[in-house]
């Protein structure tokens, strides 16, 4: 569990670099939710909406 958690932060961190000309919260939230649920999918079987919670909460908090 510790290592999805960090794997959702790492491609949170990398997929929200690219949010950075606009820089709003609401957008870097979608980009994580978007990561989380596709990392949730593949790496907990399923998981889609804890790894979107996730993402959009590690999304919200780097900027």
């Amino acid at each position: 569990m510790r290592r999805f958690f960090i794997i959702i932060a790492v491609g949170s961190i990398v997929g929200l670099s690219a949010c950075d000309e606009v820089n709003t919260d609401l957008e870097r939230a979608v980009v994580g939710a978007a990561i989380g649920c596709a990392a949730g999918e593949v790496l907990a079987d399923g998981r889609c909406v804890e790894g979107a919670v996730v993402g959009a909460g590690v999304g919200v908090l780097t900027n």
